[in-house]
């Protein structure tokens, strides 16, 4: 009967090798499928760089050309925060030619089916069949391009493959596997090295004779001692090293600065205690693409399966390291709240437990469905009833459909957030420039000069990361300094800021003396000068740079308008 071929096919266990290589095969063909989408919107302009890759890459220009961000407090910050493992494989792709952006384009291919390969195998572990692995693997990469964690190429891409790397190999148990993945993560991104210890001391305790005991599994405790042992050595560096722009923001300065309440660049202090526990994106347990695609929401039906095992025999077939999700899920909470309590000197609390509940919530997805195609395809070889084999039929086809056709329906998939630079001919007038001049800017466009100019800018809403005081103090007093600069009517006052920062260009959007231009962007409204600008402009005034705008041009581009400042200065001295 086809029905009985095709249950059988689809519930086959890992026990036959061939289809196990053709639902691997699958899956490492649908996540090459999405990450060459992604590349091709990668590559749609020659001035394409991901949202987040603006930040963490930019700097690492200095590569190639040493002389490039000179005394540059951006440039350095970024430098300085930047993992030893990512910093030195970038700086290796450099040295064999390989441009850190182009570079930054091909790793999320490679990161991507690292994932897959990884998420594919931990399924199996859990439930022996490959059908499951598959859809493991298909609603995870699903979910890794429908955000840019992956994409961006940064510290945070990494981690998706190394932790993956240490759940497989845990369940393997694979010693040495175990203490590099620790490793390797500690050099990426060190947060996750204390939710994989968290995890291996949680295997020190089992459930035996109705209580909780200490295991007697001697393996157990070598894995723990070793894993424990390689965190230490590999976090140690970063507790005695002492970072020249710390330390980090503490929780009362934080409540003084409007960029973490909500509208600010760095919401974290929420108004709702929801939002602030649950949904926040840096405060709260729960990410907002956690379902995302909404196929994974068959993860909320998993608990309930667990106790029909009659309906669901399948559950019978559950491996030991099915219990890996349960210690996976306290570890993760145990540091999202540890983080909360020592806010924010282990950095975010969202950061410990948003690759953590994605990687449940695909394990548990693929498992919840594949135990209810099961269940409905033996219904169908019992019951002859054509209604019912219908319905059947028709909710397995369905769970399919939406399975492999989801990303169909969503506008823009891959979602990788690549921005397009709008001013060429400004990048390219920039780097006939001295590489050591600095750019004063409020516009939007100040945030490409730094990737396609390849010069420093004094500030820039992408830049402002408050966490560490040493570094956002200083930037923040830079961006008052220019808001008060760029809006006074005062010619000495402008005049001294252009000498304290030895600012060389000033760059001015055509709509900049318009009270809108201020009152509409979020994160200049975040500082107390705006407002007076805005009540300023509104008066009708126009600020003395307003005035010299004309005669200081010396390149213009669509709406932007680039003032040349030692004209400002001879202009003010006369």
């Amino acid at each position: 009967m086809l029905i009985t071929k095709i249950h059988q096919f689809l519930t086959a266990t890992t026990d036959k090798k061939s289809l196990t290589k053709i639902w691997f095969a699958l899956s490492m063909t649908f996540g090459l499928i999405y990450a060459l989408l992604a590349l091709k919107r990668a590559f749609i302009s020659p001035y394409a760089v991901q949202d987040d890759a603006r930040q963490h890459i930019f700097w690492m220009l200095r590569f190639i050309d040493p002389e490039l961000f000179p005394n540059d407090l951006i440039a350095d910050y970024f430098q300085s925060v930047a993992p030893a493992g990512y910093t030195a494989i970038y700086q290796l792709a450099t040295t064999i030619g390989i441009n850190p952006f182009l570079f930054g384009k091909i790793l999320p291919l490679i990161l991507g089916l690292i994932c897959t390969y990884y998420i594919f195998n931990i399924c199996l572990e859990m439930l022996p069949i490959p059908m499951t692995a598959f859809i493991a693997a298909l609603v995870t990469n699903q979910a890794m391009w429908m955000k840019d964690d992956i994409a961006s190429a940064t510290p945070r891409a990494f981690v998706y493959p190394l932790f993956m790397a240490f759940l497989y190999y845990l369940l393997k148990r694979n010693l040495l596997g175990v203490g590099i993945a620790i490793a390797l993560t500690g050099l990426f991104y060190p947060q996750y090295v204390f939710v994989a210890s968290g995890i291996l001391i949680l295997r020190l305790v089992s459930w035996q004779n109705g209580k909780f005991q200490l295991t007697s599994n001697q393996q157990d405790k070598i894995f723990c001692g070793v894993g424990l042992g390689v965190a230490f050595l590999v976090l140690l560096p970063y507790a005695l090293t002492s970072s020249e722009y710390g330390p980090a923001i503490s929780r009362q300065q934080a409540m003084q600065l409007r960029e973490f309440f909500p509208g600010g660049r760095s919401t974290f202090f929420h108004r709702h205690p929801k939002d602030f526990w649950l949904t926040g994106k840096r405060s709260g347990m729960f990410p907002k693409s956690l379902f995302t695609p909404a196929t994974q929401c068959a993860a909320l039906l998993f608990p309930f399966l667990l106790p029909f095992a009659s309906v669901f025999p399948l559950i019978k077939q559950f491996k030991s390291g099915i219990w890996l999700l349960l210690q996976l899920l306290i570890s993760s909470l145990g540091m999202f709240f540890i983080a909360h309590l020592l806010i924010f000197r282990l950095h975010l609390p969202s950061r410990y437990t948003g690759l953590s509940f994605r990687i449940i919530v695909a394990l548990t997805t693929a498992i919840a469905l594949t135990l209810i195609i099961d269940s409905l395809l033996r219904w169908i070889t019992k019951d002859s009833g054509k209604i019912k084999r219908a319905i059947a039929l028709t909710l397995t086809s369905l769970i399919a459909a939406s399975l492999i056709l989801y990303p169909a329906f969503v506008k823009g998939f891959p979602l990788v957030r690549y921005k397009i630079g709008d001013a060429p001919a400004l990048y390219q007038f920039l780097q006939q420039q001295p590489k050591d001049i600095l750019i004063a800017s409020l516009s939007e466009e100040a945030n490409q000069i730094p990737t396609f100019a390849r010069r420093s800018i004094l500030a820039g809403r992408e830049y402002a990361i408050p966490y560490q005081v040493g570094y956002y103090s200083q930037f923040r007093q830079r961006t008052l300094d220019l808001i008060r600069a760029q809006y006074t009517p005062n010619l000495t006052e402008l005049k001294d800021f252009i000498q304290k920062y030895e600012i060389d260009f000033w760059l001015l959007h055509r709509g900049a003396f318009t009270p809108e231009y201020v009152s509409n962007n979020s994160w200049l409204m975040q500082f107390e000068p705006s407002q007076e600008a805005v009540n300023f402009l509104q008066q009708g005034y126009i600020p003395a740079l307003g005035y010299l705008r004309d005669s200081c041009t010396v390149f213009e581009e669509d709406n932007l308008t680039l003032l040349d400042s030692g004209c400002i200065i001879n202009r003010l001295n006369r």
